[in-house]
């Protein structure tokens, strides 16, 4: 018998019953296809937030299934078989960044390439500030990822060009974190927001713009929405005297200050 607890409950003789896809694939991987009860528990919303929270649900319950069946699995292993299940099996029109953010942790350089996937953590000084100085904003909406990433371009010569910018912008942000340079970070997130709000129809709407729109008037640096876009959480740049006027916000009670994780997933507990 399998047990999984989540927004729903399902109680199924055969795994290969189950509607949770995620739990399904992982098991079936894993090779633990029975005789476990599994839970997830989370503080944001489990899906639509941009925050990569399937992904990390795949990659812990892997972890979790993984040590269950007696056997260690590296961050790449981890990551990859998330990769699999998300991409090449069910189909979901995403990239592999949310994966290796989960399983490695930290503050990472991460390319992907032809021959394979680098992560390279980034060695940097202003951790703290980091914590100081973002903070997530939630919407209050939410989206299908896969149904924004979906969407066909008016323009698909102009959707390329913007995603070619987002892509050297992420060099730009390197050079930025090293160089504990937040200010121009935050600048820099607010140019990769007017880059992305023109890739489709779905990623931005009236009520997302109002919301932009009344953060930056508060006096933050940089703003964009995580993930596809169409919902979830911004991500909000801004000095520590600016995030106390964020109490003022009409989403103040969404709030969710940034943290940095340096292990990744993690097994906690072993019975």
């Amino acid at each position: 018998m399998v047990r999984v607890s989540y927004s729903a409950l399902e109680i199924v003789d055969d795994f290969e019953n189950l509607d949770h896809e995620l739990v399904r694939e992982a098991m079936r991987i894993t090779g633990v296809t029975s005789g476990v009860e599994i839970t997830t528990i989370a503080d944001i919303p489990s899906r639509g937030t941009g925050l990569g929270s399937s992904s990390t649900v795949t990659v812990g319950l892997l972890n979790a299934l993984h040590k269950f069946s007696g056997h260690d699995a590296s961050p790449e292993q981890l990551a990859e078989e998330a990769c699999r299940i998300e991409i090449d099996i069910l189909g979901q029109p995403i990239g592999r960044q949310d994966q290796y953010a989960a399983a490695f942790g930290g503050i990472n350089s991460i390319l992907f390439g032809s021959d394979g996937v680098s992560v390279n953590p980034l060695d940097i000084s202003c951790k703290s500030d980091i914590s100081d100085q973002f903070t997530l904003v939630f919407t209050g909406l939410s989206r299908s990822a896969s149904e924004v990433l979906e969407e066909e371009p008016d323009n698909p010569e102009d959707k390329l060009s913007r995603m070619r910018k987002i892509r050297l912008q992420a060099d730009l942000a390197e050079q930025y974190l090293e160089a504990s340079d937040l200010y121009n970070l935050g600048l820099l997130i607010g140019e990769a927001w007017e880059a992305k709000r023109g890739i489709s129809s779905g990623v931005t709407g009236t009520e997302i713009d109002l919301l932009h729109q009344e953060i930056m008037s508060l006096g933050a640096s940089g703003a964009k929405l995580l993930g596809a876009g169409g919902g979830g959480f911004f991500l909000v740049h801004g000095t520590p005297s600016f995030r106390t006027k964020l109490s003022g916000l009409r989403q103040a009670n969404k709030l969710i200050p940034v943290g940095l994780d340096h292990k990744g997933s993690t097994i906690i507990y072993e019975g």
